[in-house]
């Protein structure tokens, strides 16, 4: 077992209770608004994303845990709930912890690639350049849209856009869902086999998937810096809308338009920030990978 994962003295009951209705609160506030919004059955084309296309779920974004180093002492009560979740592991003194070997025999195959693919985004140079064309490709020449929103410069307008500016979209998840006529004008051809070839840290979406790989990684992730990165998902996912073709004026959003000067000026800005923010988190995400493989091997 590595320094990381060695046992350290348990979390006195305390302490973890305090950590996991903090992280109760926080994840309540971060999903208020969709839920408050599923119970209407009301759709919201900016939040709607992080649930339907990550497949996020309010519930298991609310349970706290405490990640692979760290364990949980009995409280007056018995042993921590995480004992009636999924590779968790209650010895004789009813001290809770994650089963790293159980987890890893489900999941050693997904920590690889996670730690594979987010190391090779860390060793690359951010790439400023794209100023968010994809969501533009996504609708050029074609007259039925993902949003029942109106196109702020029109279909005429935004085709324009499209065919003024060179299209380098290296994001498979981002790249499949162009249209036919716009797929011959990005100058890559990301695969979701190339995916750790391409991937690079400026990406928007690249960025963002740092709550997927979060998700993917489960209880091996501490609830910090899964909310982290949830969080940087919500900010992201606003500038990427704010950048599209589509008029946000309706959710009180300015548009950051990229077809001038000032808006690629302040995309980029933007974009910068956010590759920042999540090299921080993948490097984390990076560690975490790394302390369960160690402990693998």
């Amino acid at each position: 077992m590595t320094a990381a994962l060695a046992p350290a003295a348990p979390l006195d009951a305390a302490d973890w209770q305090a950590r996991l209705r903090a992280h109760e609160e926080r994840a309540d506030a971060l999903t208020a608004g969709h839920r408050a919004r599923k119970a209407t059955g009301e759709r919201h084309a900016i939040d709607d994303f992080l649930y339907d296309y990550y497949g996020t779920r309010p519930s298991v974004l609310r349970r706290w845990h405490p990640g692979p180093a760290l364990s949980l002492a009995p409280g007056p009560d018995g042993p921590a709930p995480h004992r009636q979740w999924r590779w968790y592991d209650t010895d004789a003194a009813g001290v809770v912890r994650l089963d790293v070997a159980a987890f890893l025999a489900d999941r050693a195959e997904s920590v690889r690639f996670v730690h594979r693919l987010l190391s090779a985004i860390a060793s690359r140079p951010a790439f400023t350049g794209c100023f968010g064309l994809h969501e533009w490709a996504m609708v050029y020449r074609q007259h039925e849209h993902r949003h029942p929103l109106p196109l702020r410069l029109g279909q005429e307008g935004t085709d324009a856009v499209v065919e003024a500016h060179q299209i380098r979209c290296s994001h498979f998840d981002a790249f499949r869902f162009f249209t036919p006529a716009a797929i011959g004008l990005n100058r890559l051809r990301p695969t979701r086999a190339s995916q750790v070839e391409l991937d690079q840290p400026g990406c928007l979406h690249a960025s963002m998937d740092c709550h997927k790989w979060a998700t993917k990684l489960g209880p091996a992730v501490a609830g910090d810096l899964a909310l982290d990165c949830f969080e940087l998902a919500r900010d992201i996912r606003l500038l990427d809308m704010q950048a599209s073709p589509y008029d946000f004026s309706s959710y009180g959003h300015p548009p950051v338009a990229i077809e001038t000067p000032e808006g690629k000026v302040e995309y980029v800005a933007r974009q910068r920030e956010f590759a920042q923010r999540a090299g921080r988190l993948r490097a984390r995400l990076i560690d975490v990978c790394a302390a369960l493989l160690d402990a693998a091997a």
